[in-house]
């Protein structure tokens, strides 16, 4: 039986975009807010809000036992935890189950297994998907990295085991280099996530950073909605998505389907979730990552497939089976998503204040996801990132025309925007060629180039 009130433990576009889906089904929502969030949209939008402590994140969002206290104070049936915050926080999910609330995602087993890099990628490799060449255990020291980076070859990629979102990783070309990211590396990811737990892989020199997305339920089966390529990015953040990829023909696309099919059935999951490869010049993938949770840019394969995923979470936490099966699946036209940072697009540091006018673009294929609006302040005590704006056209160019428009007719005054950045970036003619890999940004922007 379908929920008749959940709890979204998260803010933004993504807390709005969740409500959207519970009032289309009639489930009534309560949100969680920080005192930085007072007058924010999501607040407005939910049937029930509730204070639960101060701006900073491990004060408020972070809070698991005040969410728990919220929901069963509020009697909410479920927690959705959108992206980031506790969306992939084992601990959470465990406290939930605890407290029969369902948590819409994987079990906490699940969660704990993939957000540990080192145990999925030995999870990865004992399912037969293919790996990115390196070890699966955690480093002890830098002379131990050293000899490792050695038999791997150099140049090898350094990360954190418990990294996310880009950070702990690095780039060492020799010796030096190694030597030198090693401990910044460590204490970072320490600092970050408490967890300097290091592991070196082979670098893949110019990858696209491709994804698939999936939905399993709670009767063992398991699909997957076509992929989305994620390879414009900064700093190893997204910044621009698109579904369909480019760069893949139907046969590596079906093969990166199923291998992810076949990961996410060996370790029994659930509900949505996102296989990451990284896709060489040859086409050969390679597993990176998996995401236990909604994507951020999960609407572009929304637009191309016609699926409510939050709608598909929501069903499937309910203990619905899946209503697809994967010749169900179609894909039509082209659809990109761009992400829309309150930063400094020539240093791309954060740029909070007031903002004084905000008018969003309307128009054929043309969507927005956000939670800001006209005199609403962006604090420093968030992500940058306040919005996204999907296009989708009939063909990849069609979308980057209508991309294009609407990042033009994009009103926001009062903050700086890397809506500039963006444009440049849709513009180039590599971008517009296909020509989309991982250090594109690097390779091609001058706004980059000494950054």
């Amino acid at each position: 039986m379908m929920f008749s009130k959940i709890l979204v433990a998260n803010r933004g576009e993504i807390a709005a975009r969740v409500i959207r889906t519970c009032k289309k089904l009639g489930i009534q929502t309560v949100v969680v807010y920080s005192e930085a969030d007072a007058d924010s949209l999501h607040v407005q939008l939910a049937d029930e809000a509730h204070l639960i402590g101060k701006p900073r994140v491990s004060e408020s969002y972070l809070n698991i036992e005040k969410i728990i206290e919220v929901a069963k104070m509020t009697k909410a049936e479920a927690i959705h935890p959108g992206y980031g915050l506790l969306s992939e926080n084992p601990e959470f999910a465990r406290r939930c189950e605890e407290e029969n609330i369902v948590f819409i995602g994987p079990k906490a087993n699940v969660i704990a297994k993939m957000g540990s890099k080192i145990e999925a990628r030995k999870t990865m490799a004992e399912a037969g998907v293919p790996i990115v060449p390196g070890i699966s255990f955690p480093l002890q020291d830098v002379e131990e990295a050293i000899k490792t980076a050695e038999a791997i070859g150099y140049p090898i990629m350094l990360k954190a085991s418990a990294g996310g979102g880009g950070i702990g990783m690095q780039i060492a070309r020799d010796e030096d280099e190694l030597r030198k990211a090693f401990a910044s590396n460590q204490k970072r990811a320490a600092s970050f996530f408490g967890d300097g737990s290091m592991y070196l892989e082979k670098y893949i020199a110019n990858p696209r950073h491709i994804e698939i997305q999936l939905l399993a339920d709670q009767y063992g089966s398991c699909i997957y909605l076509w992929e989305r390529e994620c390879s414009i990015q900064r700093r190893h953040q997204k910044v621009i998505e698109e579904a369909p990829s480019p760069f893949l023909d139907e046969k590596t696309r079906r093969k990166m389907g199923e291998a992810a099919v076949k990961a996410a059935k060996h370790i029994g999951y659930t509900n949505a979730g996102t296989m990451e490869f990284l896709v060489d010049e040859q086409k050969n993938f390679y597993f990176l990552e998996m995401n236990t949770r909604l994507q951020v840019e999960h609407p572009v394969t929304e637009e191309i497939t016609g699926i409510d995923l939050v709608e598909e979470q929501l069903r499937i936490a309910a203990g619905e089976p899946l209503r697809y099966k994967q010749e169900d699946i179609r894909r039509d036209g082209h659809a990109m998503e761009v992400r829309i940072y309150a930063e400094d697009p020539k240093t791309f540091l954060p740029s909070p204040g007031k903002i004084t006018s905000f008018g969003l673009p309307q128009g054929e294929g043309v969507r927005n996801e956000t939670a800001v609006q006209s005199g609403m302040m962006v604090t420093p005590f968030y992500d940058p990132m306040i919005a996204k704006l999907i296009t989708k056209g009939n063909n990849r160019q069609e979308a980057i025309q209508r991309m294009l428009m609407a990042l033009e007719n994009y009103q926001i005054e009062g903050i700086k925007t890397n809506i500039s950045m963006l444009k440049e970036v849709l513009s180039h003619p590599a971008f517009q060629m296909g020509d989309t890999t991982t250090n594109f940004i690097e390779k091609h922007l001058q706004t980059a180039s000494t950054k």
